[in-house]
């Protein structure tokens, strides 16, 4: 199964206009966004609920895996990260 999830090849679309990437396009893609929306979510509720984890290290946290999740989508874009459009034509 892992190597399905590992096959080479973009996940997510690349915006029409601006910066970045789009929403995904394959399963894989959808998969690594639920489980990047899990973790925040699961971490906030922790946090929350469990007064012996300070908030700096959730925050710390948070922001690991958003980088983690940053160079995800960034090596799986369609056409990689690029300014895309002009606004002013």
């Amino acid at each position: 199964m892992l190597h399905r999830f590992l096959e080479k090849g973009p996940w997510f679309r690349a915006k029409r206009f601006g910066y970045g990437a789009g929403l995904p396009f394959k399963w894989q893609g959808w998969a690594v966004l639920a489980v990047y929306v899990l973790a925040m979510v699961g971490l906030r509720l922790f946090a929350d609920g469990n007064s012996a984890m300070p908030k700096i290290a959730t925050v710390a946290l948070m922001l690991i895996i958003t980088a983690i999740f940053v160079v995800i989508v960034r090596n799986r874009t369609e056409g990689g990260w690029k300014w895309r459009g002009d606004f002013g034509a």
